[in-house]
């Protein structure tokens, strides 16, 4: 017995009878299903807590195989810590019902669609405080208070133009821009709602600027997403001189509702 017998029985029983390729092919295999479970575990992370459509049980957590445990992320500018999952439910009570009882059946708004919070209408739940830039100053503010920043030369300035529906009826005047510090773009139009008269009032709302047109020739702002009526139902800044990431999104909701839901006619079939 010497050293070149072990070896050749070594290579006949174990090398000589195992593809490497193979190998390979069942190592990809298994990295490749854990990859996908880590990931099912971790775009779950932000939807919790899941609950049956049907029934609103929820499912428990964590779970064994799509559920991930839970992670602590540290939050800047000091606001402490934030956990999920940590089984708190959404609060808000949706101004809908399924239209049957199975699961993934959709909703249908019950009253005003505009304010119902489903389809084009929903919205995160976001942060009810103001977005932040790197060194905690306010990321997005109207252009009255950005010192720095102003509308290049040959730019309309619409500030005092009357903002019209998709009906062409008057539902405000602009106020001012609102503009995103950080990416150096006008993110909103302040609307001073009118009166009876035609107007300006005291009262002000938001209209996203990617939702605008702004006619130079006739001096005017059209809005055709919603009527001229429904631009004084548009949510209300709490603190007028800043805007939260949560009243972006009932913003963005509510002005992306109109789409569907500002006429009966626009939530019909086109055949």
């Amino acid at each position: 017995m010497n050293e070149d017998f072990f070896s050749g029985k070594f290579n006949q029983f174990f090398v000589g009878m195992f593809d490497i390729t193979e190998l390979t092919l069942y190592a990809f295999f298994l990295f490749f299903a854990g990859l996908v479970i880590y990931l099912r575990r971790e775009d779950r992370r932000e939807g919790y807590p899941l609950e049956d459509e049907a029934t609103g049980r929820l499912e428990p957590t964590p779970g064994f195989l799509f559920f991930a445990k839970p992670k602590t992320f540290i939050l800047p500018h000091g606001r402490g810590t934030h956990t999920v999952p940590n089984g708190a439910r959404d609060a808000r009570a949706l101004a809908a019902a399924p239209a049957a009882r199975w699961d993934g059946a959709p909703l249908e708004p019950v009253g005003d669609p505009m304010l119902a919070a489903v389809g084009p209408g929903s919205y995160a739940q976001r942060a009810d405080r103001p977005d932040l830039m790197m060194h905690g100053d306010l990321r997005i503010v109207p252009l009255r208070d950005a010192e720095g920043f102003f509308l290049p030369k040959g730019e309309t300035d619409p500030k005092g133009y009357p903002v019209l529906g998709a009906d062409k009826a008057q539902g405000g005047v602009v106020k001012d821009l609102w503009v995103d510090r950080t990416e150096s773009m006008i993110r909103y139009i302040e609307i001073a709602l009118v009166d009876g008269n035609g107007q300006p009032t005291e009262k002000t709302v938001l209209a996203p600027m990617t939702m605008a047109i702004v006619d130079r020739e006739k001096k005017r702002v059209l809005i055709q997403a919603v009527l001229g009526n429904q631009i004084a139902n548009a949510p209300v800044l709490a603190n007028p001189q800043q805007v939260t990431l949560l009243e972006e999104e009932k913003i963005c909701a509510y002005f992306g509702a109109g789409y569907l839901y500002a006429t009966p006619r626009r939530a019909e079939p086109i055949l």
